[in-house]
């Protein structure tokens, strides 16, 4: 089974204006058009059973509509391979309501986003969502490093992320980014074989440029094929999870690096989705067609 655990698709009428405003604010290509149709596409040609999708809550009043939306999601699962997480802001006053409610309609998780939310990790706000997540027994992801973006703002660089796990101490927590874009000595150095587990995407493929901008030769570079392994195998293949940033990414050639990334076959098959599926826990079996 092979589980993307880091996916985004946004409403068929915003998809275009949502997927060209942040084209043009990172300078990187979109594989896809950022809705559901296109991202189960892809899933079929990559030979991905499912994708998680990370919908991120930029204003407190957005969360309701984000998860009316992830728990009808979740009702198709089987039939449509996408699993999706909640959102919710960290000036969300009702956290532990919003939180509660996710965990017994059946949501497995939320996204958070400092550099989005504009709230540092470290921030109390974050620190009681990522508490109370525990509780009831959630997986918290979040955006981790630097931000293609946003370049040099720090709401979820590595020191931050560091007071955050010694503050809350998380079960299941999950850094993207193989733990921070950007900033790849410092979580070597700081984060790898703590509890938690990072996932891959933006870290292994080159950023192409967006149609009109114009990307350094060497600018934001991928993880070395070296730095890769070294990486997982410091950290545990065990707590690797494969994820690809869609639409920035795209799925089958994210596959395609992972197989050709020196990782051993039963390394491989935990990254690629057994990692996942423990993670999760109980999915329904895959009947897409």
């Amino acid at each position: 089974m092979i589980i993307d655990f880091h996916t985004h698709v946004f409403p068929k009428e915003l998809a275009g204006r949502a997927t060209a405003k942040l084209a043009a604010s990172s300078r990187a290509k979109n594989y896809l058009d950022g809705t559901a149709g296109a991202l189960r596409a892809s899933m079929r040609e990559a030979g991905v059973d499912y994708s998680v999708l990370l919908p991120v809550a930029t204003k407190p009043g957005q969360q309701g509509e984000i998860n009316r939306a992830a728990i009808e999601t979740n009702r198709h699962s089987a039939q449509t391979g996408l699993i999706s997480f909640g959102g919710i802001h960290p000036e969300n006053e009702d956290y532990r309501a919003i939180l509660r409610g996710l965990a017994e309609s059946g949501v497995k998780g939320v996204k958070i986003h400092p550099v989005f939310q504009r709230v540092g990790i470290d921030d109390i706000r974050y620190l009681r969502i990522i508490e109370c997540a525990c509780e009831n027994d959630m997986i918290v992801i979040t955006h981790a490093g630097f931000d293609i973006g946003f370049p040099g703002e720090d709401f979820s660089s590595v020191a931050r992320i560091e007071r955050m796990l010694d503050a809350v101490k998380p079960r299941k927590f999950v850094l993207a980014h193989m733990g921070g874009w950007g900033c790849r000595e410092e979580v070597e150095a700081r984060l790898l074989g703590r509890d938690l587990w990072l996932d891959t995407a933006f870290s292994l493929l080159p950023i192409e440029a967006a149609p009109g901008t114009v990307r350094e030769p060497g600018e934001n570079p991928p993880l070395s094929r070296e730095q890769f392994l070294g990486m997982v195998r410091r950290h545990g293949a065990e707590r690797i999870l494969f994820g690809t940033d869609s639409p920035w990414s795209g799925q089958r050639e994210m596959v395609a690096a992972v197989r050709d990334s020196g990782l051993d076959e039963r390394e491989q098959e935990a990254v690629l989705g057994g990692n996942g599926a423990a993670l999760l826990g109980a999915i329904p079996s895959p009947d897409a067609p």
